[in-house]
């Protein structure tokens, strides 16, 4: 119980005030004048004005409060490293043992992990969490233990009490580190790319290694070793070997003494992309639908086009020579023997045979396709004769045999059960809505080999496509696709078929068949595997620790099948599905919390030097914990304070009133009584 004197005056303090000094004029002018019993009047005044002040004694039950002591332990992949964690487990262990035993204290204990989508150490927000649900008042100090590699230093509160920093950094820490600077996130095939790569080695231990090797690998394939400096910019030439993602992992060896070799490596995704797609047209006979082709790549930006047509029609025999004929000397020989390579695809729109192409130059088209080439055939009727295209060399690579029957009556072009599933043409029909129109001509194949994506008259082949090599072919075997083009019978989804079959005779990763990849989202991904077949086997994850894990997926739509899956790390996983394989990677390419992995004070000494707090390594002892007083320094050699902040909770209060208005009027009275009676005498 406490017991202190108030003060509740019944008038306002001024009026009490102006009552004092006129007091004191009387009192002075008694004196002046000498008058008799002033002193009995003085007093009198004194005890009324004393009364008006209105003193009482307060009487107070308390209930002393314990300070409040914040313990902070950050739990961050930082703090991972080394042995850091043993070592703040258990020097966290024993300060919660020390406090616990401290008289009046309440410890609140505060633990750290890694922020979400790599924000890093969040160990400030944390703390003001806590700093702001406690009283102010009760506050006695926060002890962190951390490397001090805190990413929201702005976010540090306003603590009213010292804040003390036990790092658990060793003096002889060292680690190696990789980064790559200006990767671009995409790049053009063919074309050189430049990418800053640099190697450090960080602390004072670190070995005085001027070469140390380095590890390339491309989308998980054998990685080739190289020999590069340390502590030095290297700048990296690089072309993309393929189209699409690109997944480049770069590694240097793990070096005994070091702190981790999380950083050691870095995975750099780039997609691949074709700056120009040169394409080589070449007409047979004008017809309706001739300018279909060429509207169609010409529409393409990226597209360089080559393009001839052969004016002259078949039955017209004038003895002109055929080098003779053409507006301009057409360069066969430049372009079937000498450039073919040039070309990403070559496209015979109803062109059939007139002596122009000599069988030694369409036999290079063949070796052209079966070393990574592409050809469309848009077969018109001189296909299924004798001057077709198929009676050349071409014919070991075209996919259909004609049988010389032409179909001239009106059908609906349909989608194939394999064409559901294949990319070219699935989803057509949602692309496309309402009824398609009808086509007029077809010419009979008999498929030898490679898939039936489309079907014409009486459930005919009409759009064949196959591997040929390394290479591609198709057949269209109709030539009025043009029909969709001019709206008859509303026509069709003329444009995106062939736009679709360019893109796939190309290669283009997006309309493979086949194929396996994976989307990323921050540590899930989507697992897609798209197949002409039924069913597929479940797919392999490999973790980047070695773990491996079998997956099912489910058909989402015809022909290609998902499943989700999240990664419990970051860095490179591979996927495989039989002779399928791809690599992703997940997390971002240099995690916040491996960029700086040695222990730093840096960042945390102004706000302790602020609260007169201190910093010690856990390496050389824990501190002893002392009391100090508000405004005092906090820290010493071998010791940290607390501040003892003597709250208390009132439990009552008693206030007596020290001048009862009976007490004031019968002594006011007996002094101005005494002071007349003596005046009276005199």
């Amino acid at each position: 119980m406490t017991t202190s004197i108030l003060f509740d005056p019944l008038l306002p303090w001024s009026f009490i005030t102006t009552l004092f000094g006129m007091v004191l004029c009387g009192l002075g002018l008694s004196l002046w004048r000498g008058l008799s019993g002033w002193a009995l009047r003085t007093l009198a005044a004194c005890v009324v004005l004393v009364a008006l002040t209105g003193p009482v004694m307060q009487q107070e039950e308390r209930d002393k409060l314990d300070d409040i002591v914040f313990l902070v332990d950050d739990r961050t992949a930082s703090q991972t490293l080394g042995d850091r964690r043993a070592e703040t487990s258990k020097a966290f262990d024993t300060l919660q043992q020390r406090l616990a035993a401290r008289a009046d204290t309440e410890l609140r204990t505060i633990v750290v992990e890694d922020g979400p989508d790599n924000s890093g150490s969040r160990v400030m927000a944390a703390l003001s969490d806590a700093v702001a649900e406690a009283p102010q008042g009760r506050i006695a100090g926060a002890i962190l233990l951390s490397d001090g590699r805190v990413h929201d230093i702005d976010r540090a509160p306003n603590i009213p009490a010292p804040l003390h920093l036990l790092h658990s950094g060793r003096e002889d820490d060292w680690d190696r580190r990789l980064t790559i600077d200006n990767a671009p996130a995409f790049a053009i095939l063919g074309e050189e790319i430049q990418m800053t790569l640099r190697i450090d080695d960080l602390g004072t231990a670190a070995p005085s290694d001027t070469q140390v090797p380095l590890d390339v690998s491309i989308d998980g394939a054998e990685p080739q070793r190289f020999e590069v400096s340390v502590n030095t910019d290297i700048e990296l030439p690089l072309i993309l070997p393929h189209g699409g993602r690109n997944v480049l992992q770069f590694t240097t060896p793990m070096v005994e003494g070091e702190l981790t070799d999380r950083n050691n490596s870095t995975v750099v995704q780039i997609n691949g992309v074709r700056d120009r797609l040169s394409v080589l047209l070449v007409s047979g006979e004008p017809h309706p639908g001739g300018r279909t082709w060429r509207n169609l790549l010409k529409s393409d930006s990226s597209v360089d086009l080559v393009h001839f047509t052969i004016l002259r029609p078949p039955e017209k025999h004038d003895g002109v020579p055929v080098s003779e004929l053409s507006l301009i000397a057409f360069p066969t020989r430049e372009l079937f023997l000498e450039k073919i390579n040039d070309f990403d695809l070559i496209i015979f729109d109803r062109y059939k045979r007139r002596g122009i192409l000599p069988s030694l130059y369409l036999e290079n088209v063949r070796n052209y396709v079966e070393e990574g080439g592409a050809v469309l055939i848009a077969a018109g009727p001189d296909f299924a004769t004798a001057e077709s295209l198929y009676r050349t060399p071409l014919a070991a690579i075209v996919p259909a045999r004609p049988t010389a029957r032409i179909y001239e009556k009106a059908y609906r072009p349909e989608i194939s059960d394999i064409g559901q599933r294949h990319p070219v043409t699935a989803g057509l029909k949602q692309e496309f809505d309402g009824e398609w129109g009808h086509w007029l001509r077809q010419i009979d194949l008999q498929p030898e080999r490679g898939d039936i994506l489309m079907t014409g008259v009486d459930e005919r082949p009409l759009l064949v496509l196959d591997h040929v090599g390394q290479g591609r072919v198709a057949l269209l075997g109709s030539d009025h696709a043009w029909l969709w083009h001019r709206g008859y019978e509303s026509g069709g989804p003329q444009l995106e078929l062939l736009r679709r079959l360019a893109h796939w005779l190309m290669k283009e990763p997006e309309l493979e068949e086949e194929a396996l990849w994976a989307e990323a989202t921050g540590q899930k991904m989507r697992i897609i595997r798209r197949s002409l077949t039924d069913t597929i086997d479940p797919v392999i994850v490999t973790a980047p620790n070695g773990e491996t894990q079998s997956l099912d997926l489910s058909e989402t739509t015809p022909g290609q099948f998902e499943t989700l899956y999240d990664g419990p790390e970051i860095g490179l996983y591979r996927l495989e599905n039989g002779e399928h394989n791809a690599v992703i990677g997940l997390g971002p390419a240099a995690p916040i919390e491996f960029v700086e992995t040695l222990a730093s004070t840096e960042i945390l000494a102004p706000l302790v030097k602020q609260t007169a707090g201190g910093i010690s390594a856990i390496e050389d002892g824990l501190p002893r914990l002392r009391d100090v007083r508000m405004g005092r320094p906090a820290a010493g050699r071998g010791w940290i304070g607390l501040t003892q902040r003597n709250a208390y909770e009132t439990l009552s209060v008693t206030q007596i009133p020290l001048l009862p208005a009976w007490f004031v009027l019968l002594l006011s009275m007996l002094l101005i009584t005494g002071a007349w009676l003596y005046e009276g005498r005199r």
